[in-house]
Parts: C-alpha cells; structure tokens; sequence
C-alpha cells in the first residue's frame, strides 16, 4: 500500500516499560507498513506539518501505555480521534518505572493488536 494511504500510528514514548511497549509496537507497524508511524509529541506541541498530516482524513491508530492516554488525549485537543485506540494495560503490559518493555509480551502484544484491527 502506499505510505499516503496507510492509516497513521502514534503512541505514548514515555520513560516506562508499557510507554516503550507502545512505542516499540508502533515502529513496528511503521516498519512492517501496516501504518506510517508520526510524531505524538509534535500534535501536542502544535508543529504544523505534523498537526496537518493528523488532521489528513487518514485512519489513526492511537497506542497508549497505561489509562492517562496521553496519545487519545493529544489527539482529542485536535478534535480527532482514533479508529483503533489500544490502552496497553487492557492486555496485561505492567508500568513500571526504569525497565526495558519485554520482547516477548511486546511481540503477543502487537499480534493481538493487528487481529483486534481486521
């Protein structure tokens, strides 16, 4: 599929393990294009362009590590709102603090999450 007509994926990048199991989820949509990977902080921080391909008409896919939903939050302050939004801790992804997210939760994880998307 082309880059311009996949949906567009954003997820939380915070310090915890589920935030990097969401950011690792969403690279790897970018990477595998299922979805073209865009900057979350950039919406939030209103930078133009990345406000502007947010507000494109393409499908949004919002993943977020625990229920602050920052990602869902960032985009609502835009009046968007995802198609799919996926709170990490619905499929059992512990928070904690100064650990590395676990490659093989994150590899279920991001399998359950495309079958949840067909």
């Amino acid at each position: 599929m082309e880059k311009n007509k996949l949906p567009i994926v954003y997820s939380c990048s915070g310090c915890s393990s589920a935030a990097q199991t969401a950011n690792t989820i969403a690279i790897r949509m970018d990477r595998e294009h299922v979805a073209e990977m865009s900057c979350i902080a950039g919406v939030g921080g209103d930078v133009k362009p990345l406000v502007k391909t947010a507000k494109s008409g393409r499908d949004i896919i919002a993943i977020d590590g625990c229920p602050l939903a920052c990602s869902k939050h960032i985009l609502a302050r835009h009046n968007l709102e995802a198609k799919h939004h996926f709170d990490l801790t619905n499929f059992n992804v512990p928070k904690k603090q100064h650990v590395d997210p676990d490659p093989q939760l994150t590899k279920k994880v991001y399998h359950q999450i495309l079958e949840l998307m067909q």
